[in-house]
């Protein structure tokens, strides 16, 4: 099993923090530079500009047009990609180990030297508006989208990551630039790679490219949310289902007993055999889609479960749901069932770390947000160790009536849902 013996780290004079594994067995390598800003570190007038600058980026460089980039990354048969979350933005090339000098050179071009062309700033605004729409039809995203910007409300890490119609279209030149020069800056970077790379050779070509930048780092500084656990029911005709989002606090990412939470989930709704799958879809047939999910960040938490059903069943989906919630507080998990969660995230775990892509992000992710780097095998461990008594403490921490919130989105015609129906 890969233990960290293989990761090596290395911080330049200015701050900039590069990472490799090295994964003998395979030909590529995968190549992230993170920048560890995200949406949630925007003022409210510039919600969305994040996601604009990392789109602005691909856009060209002071030596290379959109079209130069695109084509020098086909050439070599590269995979390049990008995305923007809460807290991180991360663009990412995935090449042949023989190409990577190339790689290194586009990303770090593009990272470098954007030129944020004015003609270019206006296209941008048009297709992420277009973007925007589509989200907003997508119920499913949508009630998500809504059920957060409650559960964080007046908070940045409650807006959405696109931003809203209102903040892109008022995106000009000198606030991009003035976002692009305040984040992008060695102190705030971390560059990973994982596949077959050199650590030597990759430190060396960063160095070429990053090292004469001058220090600078924004970190991360902003207040922890206050949760708002409201019922919220928004209407709308135009959809045959109804959309059920119901959420709790739970842990930081980085806690200490983050471990109980990830099988807390695994056992709600994480997968197939999951409590809620098996109870509500293949017991009493009340929806097509169901599932749990966490998304912790640096300083607080959401585990949040989705289905999608009728205008008729939702009270009974949500009384389902929250007897769930109820089960895990009262009952202690068998031996088995607990096995079985553990295997299954084991296994998950294991898999998803078999290309160089997972790799160079749980790298990125490690030096982000942890002190250390964890290894496959003490992670396992400490999956393994958890109890069926921290279980039982964990649902108890997360299920409390006041602390849940819920979402509804749909036709509902008259459909309520009170604090009452969410005793647990």
């Amino acid at each position: 099993m890969v233990g960290p013996l293989l990761m090596k780290r290395e911080v330049l004079p200015n701050g900039l923090t590069i990472l490799t594994e090295k994964m003998d067995h395979i030909r590529s390598v995968s190549m992230g530079i993170w920048v560890k800003s995200g949406s949630r570190h925007e003022d409210p007038n510039v919600n969305g500009i994040s996601h604009f600058v990392e789109h602005m980026v691909f856009k060209g460089t002071t030596t290379r047009t959109a079209e130069d980039i695109a084509r020098q990354v086909d050439s070599i048969g590269g995979n390049m990609d990008a995305f923007t979350g809460k807290e991180t933005i991360c663009f990412n090339i995935k090449v042949l180990d023989e190409h990577l000098p190339v790689a290194v050179d586009v990303l770090s071009d593009m990272v470098l030297h954007p030129v944020f062309d004015v003609n270019e700033i206006l296209r941008e605004r048009g297709v992420i508006l277009e973007e925007i729409k589509m989200d907003e039809d997508n119920p499913d995203y949508l009630v998500h989208e809504i059920f957060t910007q409650n559960f964080f409300k007046d908070h940045p890490l409650g807006k959405p990551i696109l931003g809203t119609k209102e903040t892109v279209r008022r995106f000009e030149k000198a606030p991009v630039v003035d976002y692009y020069g305040s984040k992008f800056a060695p102190g705030n970077l971390v560059i990973s790679a994982a596949g077959n790379v050199d650590h030597k050779e990759f430190v060396e070509l960063l160095t070429k490219r990053f090292g004469s930048l001058p220090a600078g780092s924004n970190g991360w500084h902003d207040s922890p949310p206050k949760v708002n656990s409201r019922i919220i029911l928004r209407n709308k005709k135009s959809l045959e289902q109804v959309q059920i989002c119901i959420g709790v606090p739970s842990y930081p990412i980085s806690h200490e007993r983050r471990y109980a939470s990830y099988i807390l989930n695994t056992l709600l709704g994480g997968g197939m055999s999951s409590r809620l799958f098996q109870n509500v879809r293949e017991k009493q047939g009340l929806v097509y889609s169901i599932f749990s999910e966490l998304n912790p960040f640096r300083d607080t938490g959401l585990l949040s479960v989705y289905a999608g059903t009728s205008r008729q069943s939702a009270p009974k989906v949500v009384r389902s749901i929250v007897n769930e919630f109820r089960e895990l507080k009262t009952a202690a998990v068998s031996e088995e069932e607990r096995k079985r969660a553990k295997d299954q995230l084991k296994g998950a775990l294991m898999l998803s770390l078999e290309s160089s892509t997972a790799r160079m992000s749980n790298l990125a992710r490690q030096e982000m947000y942890y002190d250390r780097f964890f290894g496959m095998d003490e992670i396992i461990e400490r999956i393994q160790a958890v109890t069926a008594e921290d279980l039982l403490q964990t649902a108890n921490e997360f299920f409390h009536p006041e602390l849940i919130a819920v979402t509804v989105l749909g036709n509902l015609n008259g459909l309520k849902i009170t604090r009452d129906s969410l005793a647990c």
